[in-house]
């Protein structure tokens, strides 16, 4: 698998990375451990998980997988923190104390003493947006964090805060698919603009994008379930309808998976650095890791943007 470089930092990783959203909930550890050395057999580093992912589990799983499977050194690890309200003195959130007790818990879980990246999982509007960079800055100069990034800001926030501290952030995760576009009209000019790189959770649109759903909610599916069904019935619309039509028809025609055309797209977006991509099982997984080997040819690109474009207009494309 190639590697990139992460922003203008000097941290490459796998242009693809391996989510753990589902470990401790739908996926058990058995198959965790499956999952997680078909990725770096195929040569992944970047494998993101969060403090919030199962309460916790996440975390515990993925770090008796890198003390016992997988050495250390070979993966990139990326954690959020999401730092619950509190009545306490701190005050939760994104506060200072806050989020620096949370980089306490996510390292004794995974039992390391340093994460690779820390991500802030979202904006804090309670707290002053200084304050909450000062705790990265400090997780960075500490030594218990390499890189530091944010998660699902949008373009003002980000700019924002790359502003106050810059270079200190060199990553943001943002939901970006052929079916969620969004971004590009803010997030990803200032990504490019502050050096900060991308990386799209739900690249396949949560789903929706393999094509499972072309004809129906499958019984074991996401879509089915009373917890995931909301998340999932947020892309099934007409107009996701047709981009799936799309990519299913740029699938046939080039002998691959819709999954991976989707994959291919994504990854190879401006800025973009590694979609990253959550399984239940490894069979799963090892569809995704096939997208490795696609490069979309010019036209399947351009129709794809085309399908898939969404309205620009002042102030984003206001005259020169």
């Amino acid at each position: 698998m190639e590697s990139r470089p992460l922003g203008t930092s000097g941290l490459k990783v796998s242009r693809m990375a391996l989510g753990t959203m589902s470990w401790g909930t739908a996926t058990d550890s058995e198959e965790a451990a499956s999952q997680l050395v078909a990725f770096v057999d195929a040569g992944g580093t970047l494998v993101d998980t969060a403090d919030i992912y199962a309460e916790g589990e996440c975390e515990r799983i993925l770090g008796s997988l890198l003390a016992d499977l997988v050495p250390r050194e070979d993966v990139v690890l990326a954690t959020k923190a999401v730092a619950r309200r509190t009545d306490g003195p701190f005050g939760g959130g994104a506060s200072r104390g806050a989020l620096l007790t949370a980089l306490d818990g996510s390292l004794r879980r995974l039992g390391v003493d340093h994460v690779d990246l820390w991500q802030l999982h979202a904006w804090d509007s309670t707290v002053p947006l200084e304050e909450t960079l000062s705790a990265l800055d400090f997780a960075v100069s500490s030594g218990k964090v390499r890189y530091a990034g944010v998660s699902n800001y949008c373009g003002w926030q980000l700019a924002t805060a790359a502003a106050l501290r810059p270079r200190l952030l060199v990553s943001t995760q943002v939901e970006y698919s052929l079916l969620e576009r969004g971004v590009e009209r803010e997030v990803v000019p200032a990504a490019a603009h502050h050096g900060i790189g991308l990386l799209p959770w739900a690249p396949l649109g949560r789903g929706v994008l393999t094509g499972k759903y072309r004809t129906g909610t499958p019984a074991d599916s996401r879509g089915a379930s009373a917890t995931y069904a909301g998340y999932v019935e947020q892309h099934r619309t007409e107009r996701a309808s047709r981009i799936v039509e799309a990519v299913a028809t740029a699938a046939e025609g080039l002998g691959t998976s819709p999954l991976a055309v989707a994959l291919a797209w994504i990854r190879d977006r401006p800025g973009v650095v590694a979609p990253v991509v959550g399984a239940r099982d490894t069979g799963q997984l090892s569809g995704s890791l096939a997208a490795e080997e696609l490069t979309l040819p010019t036209a399947i690109r351009a129709a794809l943007d085309d399908v898939s474009s969404i309205e620009f207009g002042y102030p984003e494309r206001w005259p020169r």
